[in-house]
């Protein structure tokens, strides 16, 4: 049965009131939480994989790779850096607040926090960010994705075992209860998912001016740019890896590839070859290429691709009694058609040919558009490559890699603009779901009163002598 407005209001209303008897703010009480879901997700590993699988088409390598594994490394990155983490700052107030000399910045947390997490990696987008969560000493609801059911079904049987829901408590549902969630006045809502919804929901969250942490794929998709003077084999085998992960269903996904002309065509025959090595000539017959979530999303990518039929070189082939469409190579892409100009969050790669003398064209019509969560460039050019990283707007990125950024630890993962706001993955996860508080501890005696009146000529200078 769905959930009805009043039981949301309900667990809202015990979570406020767990959160206000102050269990969170003590760090071994985090710790432990911590590791009680840590411990909830290795006893369930088998339960994930085959939920991710039937959901997903998943093998087990790429569940546990792309999903699971790397929710038990945030949760354990968590663990170790909670306490220091957490640790109030002392700073030095200055002398204008002399005899006051010191000041603190707690580390609290915001309260009962609401995360929305998406269908595409349906265990690292909901548990590792409520291992964020609960790092910063909140209480969560956990709004889990109608599409993804089984793995839905799995991680709320695990939350429900594992902790009181006026703790944690994770639900189903579909927009309606999600509506009902947002109208609820919590602390913070993180969402991750499309441009659209988080409109709503920045809409919705206005009215409590609740903040809100955005985690976007990006309007106008990520892009790719391979240089004349790249390594073609290495960038086409990391490119064909990334774009058959998840069958594309991956916020930080390659959406498009601008290559240059003069080597475009020995990159498509790289690119086909690194395909068919790593998932056979018919991808969509193959058990471990994994399935767009539903018959709907393959109806979509089937019917973008046959506008395109001309121009495939590659695949452009599916199975819709399994929902497998084939990574689908489409050449030569305009830069303003349609195609490039849109998320497509699905197996289908349009490939855009640029002067390589041009590049300086190419990447102003990218800063123009919407802002991607992920930016790759393959090139042997250093220099020129950390001056693009260090001018354009993303979210994050690699230089002669795909995706591995993902996981470095104690960097944010983040986006900017229509890719998102907001920042976490270990200290900056728990930063996310914290807010800085400062606090002067006052002296009693030894006081100066300059700053009260009679503002006398004499204490205007004094004053100002001081400021400056």
């Amino acid at each position: 049965m769905p959930y009805t407005k009043d039981e949301i209001h309900e667990i809202v209303l015990s979570q406020r009131e767990f959160f206000y008897s102050g269990k969170t703010l003590d760090i071994k009480f985090r710790k432990q939480q911590l590791k009680k879901l840590r411990e909830a997700i290795n006893k369930h590993q088998k339960d994930l994989e085959d939920a991710l699988h039937e959901d997903l088409g998943r093998s087990e390598a790429e569940a546990y790779f792309c999903d699971i594994g790397d929710t038990v490394m945030e949760i354990n990155e968590y663990i170790k850096g909670v306490k220091k983490w957490a640790k109030p700052e002392t700073h030095f107030s200055g002398l204008i607040c002399f005899p006051s000399m010191t000041t603190k910045v707690y580390k609290m947390p915001y309260g009962v926090t609401l995360i929305i997490s998406p269908f595409n990696f349906p265990v690292l987008l909901s548990l590792g960010v409520l291992a964020a969560s609960i790092c910063g000493g909140n209480t969560a609801l956990l709004k889990m994705s109608s599409k993804s059911k089984k793995t839905t079904e799995v991680i709320k049987n695990l939350i429900e075992e594992t902790f009181p829901k006026e703790y944690i408590c994770a639900i189903d549902g579909g927009h309606d209860v999600a509506d009902y969630c947002l109208k609820e006045r919590v602390d913070k809502i993180f969402y991750t998912g499309s441009p659209n919804v988080a409109k709503h929901i920045m809409e919705m969250a206005s009215v409590n001016l609740t903040p809100v942490a955005l985690e976007l794929g990006g309007e106008t998709g990520n892009w790719c740019i391979v240089r004349k003077d790249a390594n073609l084999k290495d960038a086409a085998r990391k490119i064909a890896f990334f774009k058959i992960c998840n069958s594309g269903q991956v916020c930080i996904n390659i959406n498009q590839v601008a290559v240059a002309k003069e080597v475009a065509e020995p990159f498509i025959e790289e690119l086909k070859k690194a395909i068919i090595k790593q998932v056979g000539e018919e991808p969509h017959n193959n058990d471990e290429y994994p399935k767009l979530i539903s018959h709907r999303a393959y109806e979509g990518i089937e019917a973008e691709a046959n506008e395109y039929k001309d121009r495939i070189v590659f695949g452009g082939k599916g199975n819709p009694e399994t929902n497998k469409y084939s990574p689908t190579l489409i050449y030569p892409v305009n830069i303003d058609e349609a195609i490039v100009n849109h998320e497509i969050f699905g197996p289908l790669l349009p490939i855009v040919p640029f002067e390589d003398n041009k590049i300086d064209e190419l990447l102003d019509v990218i800063a123009r558009r919407e802002h991607g969560l992920a930016l790759y460039l393959f090139t042997k050019d250093k220099r020129w490559a950390k001056r693009v990283m260090q001018s354009q707007q993303y979210g994050g990125g690699c230089v002669n890699e795909v995706c591995l950024h993902l996981m470095v630890k104690g960097t944010p993962f983040n986006g900017t603009g229509h890719s998102g706001m907001g920042a976490y993955h270990g200290i900056w996860g728990f930063k996310e779901f914290t807010h800085p508080s400062t606090v002067l501890y006052g002296k009693t005696h030894f006081n100066l009163s300059l700053r009260e009146h009679p503002y006398t000529p004499k204490k205007k200078k004094l004053f100002s002598k001081f400021l400056k």
